[in-house]
């Protein structure tokens, strides 16, 4: 792929490594269904690798599902130290999944998120509708976004002339056949066993990025690239930590069918417990140092390059024959979270559409090739739209917005309350998705009826963040659901925490 410009050695060690995470991967996953000759057991196998992951695997599929090139290229990107606040509140993202989500999933024999939905509110139409945004948001924003940001760090790892198109075309056409030929079980192998190589080299770039500064981090770079206390005109003010960041965190971990999924695939609560604390660990201790320590150094080296600092600094810090190496490497991490996506992709059409609504009895592993194949065209068609964003981490958080707050409404209204009827849940929904577009499309950006300033700016409110925007986005959808729900359809909702709410849950037990 990348011969042209490099060495034939590094192309050769490039090669030569993908096509042994493959073969290593089909080694463990080949005929994992079939050997069961049970059609359901075919599904399970599929959607949730046989119910048979260990928490090994359970960690390493949560934690490369999460780290691809978004990660390693969009927050480097940024140039800051500050970033690494995303990946350390994730610590209590990744706790609370582990003791307040998998038990309640696993108690009610979920396989996506969204069956747990139906379970609580009376009628279904909720999990449709946010089946539907999940879908959505995996085919026009996660999956396009990973290719893009891994194709583009090759791009500059190699300085190929090879287009960011070209490249990602490729990744979309290797990524699929894991989700595809080997289920949840080859994309949580193939995470696992390409993880250990990516973090030990990623701690690696680590540190050569410090010993080419003399390991002086902070001589000769702004304040604010080094500050952990952000400014309000930073990415992360400080403030937003204790307002919408928690909330983010939640959703992005525990509701997150792209993350739970994989959760759901060990044998026991205790298995799947015991997976998302050791990536709960990873993600404190090695995680934020690689995400942002490499970006800070390059701006020492080269000034602000954006999200071209990672790989302009692997370029410069590894030895050339490592090259292909490390190439092998974040195509792996690509890969990985690619075919994570796709596989959460596929489960959802399958379970949550295509079954309920068009073939109950379709087959798994007809769906399962061709969902996978429709959802990677569309992907790499979508690639160009993110080529001209300024953070593709930042552009990330922001689009994400738009579902995630009333996502986790519908959640909160669904497991606090009892007696709220779906449709309400929905006008919560739409609502959420209403207000948050309309602050940070509208009344987040400058205009020139307020002489070049945000709306907020014009009324004294310039401290407030897209991050807080989501804690009244999430406050205020749950509260229009619950005036919906009583105001039109006539209903009154029981917190469970109340007499009444803990009368009717021991009556249900």
């Amino acid at each position: 792929m990348f011969e042209a410009n490099g060495s034939a050695v590094q192309f050769r060690i490039f090669v030569g490594l993908m096509a042994l995470i493959g073969l290593i991967t089909w080694l463990k996953v080949r005929g994992a269904a079939e050997r069961s000759g049970d059609p359901n057991a075919t599904d399970k196998e599929i959607f949730l690798a046989g119910g048979g992951l260990n928490w090994f695997f359970v960690a390493g599929a949560i934690t490369l599902t999460n780290l691809s090139t978004d990660q390693l290229v969009g927050m480097n990107g940024n140039q800051m130290l500050l970033l690494a606040w995303w990946e350390l509140a994730g610590f209590v993202g990744l706790l609370i999944l582990a003791f307040v989500f998998v038990p309640i999933y696993y108690r009610n024999k979920c396989t996506t998120v969204t069956e747990l939905l139906e379970q609580r509110y009376r009628g279904g139409s909720i999990r449709t509708v946010i089946s539907a945004i999940f879908l959505i948001g995996n085919v026009f924003i996660y999956m396009p976004a990973v290719i893009y940001s891994g194709s583009l760090f090759m791009q500059s790892l190699f300085g190929t002339d090879m287009t960011v198109g070209a490249i990602a075309t490729i990744f979309a056409i290797v990524g699929p056949a894991y989700a595809i030929l080997g289920g949840l079980r080859g994309v949580a192998v193939l995470d696992t066993y390409s993880g250990v190589g990516i973090l030990g080299l990623a701690l690696v770039v680590v540190l050569l990025a410090l010993a080419a500064v003399n390991f002086d981090l902070f001589t000769g770079v702004p304040a604010e690239r080094i500050s952990m206390i952000g400014a309000l005109d930073s990415p992360i003010p400080f403030h937003t930590l204790f307002t919408g960041m928690i909330f983010i965190q939640i959703f992005y971990w525990s509701t997150n069918q792209n993350i739970t999924q994989k959760a759901l695939a060990a044998p026991t609560v205790e298995e799947a417990q015991k997976g998302v604390i050791a990536a709960a660990i990873v993600r404190v201790l090695i995680i934020p140092a690689i995400v942002v320590i490499p970006g800070v150094v390059a701006y020492k080296l080269f000034g602000d390059v954006g999200d071209r600092a990672y790989g302009m600094i692997v370029a410069e810090v590894l030895p050339s024959w490592t090259s292909g190496m490390f190439a092998a490497m974040i195509a792996a991490a690509v890969l990985t979270t690619y075919s994570a996506v796709l596989n959460a992709t596929i489960t959802l059409y399958t379970v949550d559409f295509h079954r309920k609504f068009v073939n109950d009895k379709a087959s798994a592993i007809v769906l399962n090739r061709t969902v996978g194949i429709g959802a990677s065209i569309l992907a790499v068609a979508l690639v160009p739209l993110y080529a001209g964003a300024n953070s593709i981490i930042n552009l990330l958080q922001e689009l994400n917005g738009l579902s995630s707050m009333p996502i986790l409404s519908a959640f909160i209204a669904g497991l606090l309350f009892r007696n709220v009827d779906a449709r309400a849940a929905i006008a919560g929904l739409v609502y959420g998705v209403g207000i948050y577009a309309l602050h940070n499309f509208i009344l987040y950006r400058p205009d020139t009826l307020y002489a070049g300033e945000t709306f907020y700016q014009h009324i004294g409110l310039d401290w407030l963040h897209y991050i807080d925007v989501m804690v009244v986005v999430l406050v205020t959808s749950v509260m229009v659901a619950l005036a919906v729900n009583r105001m039109m359809f006539g209903n009154r909702a029981i917190f469970i925490f109340s007499r009444e709410g803990r009368a009717l849950r021991a009556a249900q037990a």
